[in-house]
């Protein structure tokens, strides 16, 4: 058998490991659809780049990442300054795995955590990742869903601060306050207050500039696993590959990563253990890493949009909360705010099938090669009488 190497996003192609017959051919047409998906969803997000925008350079994956990945597939999508999407398919797991980065340092960046509430903004329930991003002053650039819930409130099983929820618990999570800085870890009780590394909160603080998620267990704590991962005290959970979502720090570089590695989906992308993410984690540089809820509920958008292929056969699960890297001028000094993107109509309300904004269902819509006729530039008498 030849080696095929994998020449789009989504392949999965027959190397020299696989097993020829029906199972080779079934993840050929596999790999043939997510590349499509794929391909359409990226069409649609660079649809909403301004023209005279270029597209920018996403820079590579870490070379520990790649080695432990060994990708047979990857691509990229700058989100915004200073964010990328990244994309790896390898046949090692199989593994597909969605991958942002974003630079924290950045005054125009930051973190909301967007709770699951009722039309009445009290009651608790649960929405897709992709119906909780947070249009409005900011623009939500990335998404990934929470914390672990209860299947019968939508209730979340760790703490949770936003600007209108607030729900104290001792579990891990990760918090983005005014001290503008990211922090993963366990967080502190004192008296009738809470402790989030740099960031407090007690009752009758505004709870709004705070923005907390839970999650568990954690990962990476300045650069080690605290623990087995569950893999011997929960094998089921810790040991066994499941889709995964997991949110981790570079502390030296500011850099904030949210990973959703695809599961349950033989022969395209397994999942991964936990031991596997924390792997992951470190290689891609990150020195605190959490895990958040996984199996049906991993999901990734995009500008409001899936990305990723959740396992469950209906889709995206409606989950209790979601974590979001956004794009405003919040943090930046008033004279260099830089103004954000105007929000792409295409991106609202995340149709079922995406396709480029004026093509037809199914097509890509070629760049036209007639160039338009440029009228000749004023002459100097013109200018005079149109009072330039």
């Amino acid at each position: 058998m030849v080696e095929k190497r994998c020449e789009r996003v989504g392949d999965v192609c027959s190397g020299p490991a696989a097993r020829p017959g029906a199972m080779i051919d079934s993840a050929r047409r596999t790999g043939a659809r997510a590349a499509s998906g794929f391909a359409a969803v990226i069409l649609a997000l660079s649809a909403c780049r301004a023209p005279d925008r270029p597209a920018g350079v996403v820079p590579p994956l870490p070379q520990e990442a790649q080695a432990f990945l060994l990708p047979d597939s990857a691509r990229g999508l700058r989100l915004s300054e200073g964010v990328f999407y990244r994309f790896a398919w390898s046949n090692r797991g199989p593994w597909a795995v969605h991958m942002v980065s974003a630079d924290m340092t950045r005054c125009e960046l930051g973190l909301v955590v967007v709770p699951a509430l009722a039309e009445d903004g009290v009651t608790r329930t649960r929405r897709s990742v992709t119906r909780m991003a947070p249009w409005g002053p900011q623009q939500p650039l990335a998404g990934v869903n929470g914390d672990f819930f209860g299947l019968d409130n939508g209730v979340p099983v760790g703490p949770e601060v936003t600007a209108t929820t607030t729900h104290f618990a001792l579990r891990p999570a990760v918090s983005w306050g005014p001290s503008r800085r990211t922090w993963i870890g366990d967080p502190v009780a004192d008296g009738n207050r809470m402790g989030f590394g740099p960031d407090t909160i007690g009752p009758g603080d505004t709870a709004g500039p705070i923005q907390v998620i839970g999650g568990y267990p954690e990962l990476l704590d300045r650069g080690s696993p605290p623990g087995d991962l569950a893999a011997e005290t929960r094998p089921s959970f810790g040991a066994a590959r499941h889709p995964r979502t997991a949110v981790g720090l570079d502390s030296g570089q500011g850099t904030l990563w949210l990973v959703v590695v695809d599961g349950r989906q033989a022969p395209r992308s397994a999942g991964m253990s936990l031991p596997e993410l924390t792997d992951l984690m470190a290689a891609l540089g990150a020195d605190e890493a959490l895990n958040l809820d996984g199996g049906g509920s991993s999901a990734m958008a995009l500008r409001g949009r899936i990305v990723n292929r959740p396992s469950d056969a209906t889709g995206e699960r409606t989950v209790a909360n979601s974590l979001w890297v956004v794009r405003s001028g919040d943090g930046c000094p008033r004279a260099g705010v830089e103004r954000a993107a105007p929000k792409c109509p295409a991106t609202a309300r995340a149709p079922r099938r995406l396709t480029a904004p004026g093509s037809r269902p199914g097509r890509v819509q070629a760049r036209s090669s007639v160039r338009r006729r440029r009228s000749p530039p004023p002459t100097r008498h013109s200018a005079r009488r149109r009072g330039s």
